[in-house]
């Protein structure tokens, strides 16, 4: 810090005791739930938009989105039939080829040779019993979740047995998230 600034910061006076600090920064876990938020919006699931993120070290080292497999049709552009039916929530998801966003997570830093053993995994959705059996293989050992899905006892159990802590990230406010229009010239 130059000389200025430390006398300046020296002069500057305290704020009352008790008073909010004037710096109101998120805790960690609030500020990889945001970021995974955002992730989201990339989603390109018609039926649900769900997002991951792998943190080690306080580090994000891989995100991911539920969505068509790499180089397939988007489901938002009709890629995936069962999205794309009028089935209800939760059956014909054996015909669903949407990957989900924790999958999606844990695949690409595999793809590009990146550890997760030891990280935790942020989810805007409480993981399915497939995506926690992965979690597990991959070393994970917490899973932070904003809203629930359908935990079931038998994904609470496994998880458990191997050691891997799942929490409902208490007091969560999402973030709201606004998005200005594109400019005509801004590339795709």
């Amino acid at each position: 810090m130059c000389e200025a600034s430390e006398t300046a910061a020296a002069q500057a006076p305290l704020p009352p005791q008790g008073s909010e600090p004037v710096n109101k920064r998120p805790d960690w876990d609030t500020y990889f739930m945001d970021i995974a938020h955002v992730v989201k919006t990339r989603s390109n699931c018609c039926r649900r938009n769900v997002a991951a993120l792998i943190v080690k070290d306080y580090r994000i080292i891989s995100t991911g989105y539920n969505g068509t497999p790499r180089g397939v049709r988007n489901c938002c552009d009709g890629g995936c039939e069962r999205c794309h039916s009028n089935v209800p929530s939760g059956s014909g998801l054996g015909e669903c080829i949407c990957s989900h966003a924790e999958e999606n997570s844990i695949t690409q830093a595999a793809y590009h040779g990146i550890s997760t053993k030891g990280a935790t995994i942020y989810v805007t959705l409480s993981p399915c019993l497939m995506c926690s059996k992965m979690i597990i293989n991959a070393g994970i050992r917490e899973v932070v979740y904003d809203e629930e899905y359908s935990v079931t006892e038998q994904t609470r159990a496994i998880l458990a047995e191997a050691g891997v802590t799942l929490r409902r990230l208490a007091g969560y406010r999402r973030p709201m998230l606004t998005r200005a229009p594109a400019s005509p010239d801004a590339a795709p």
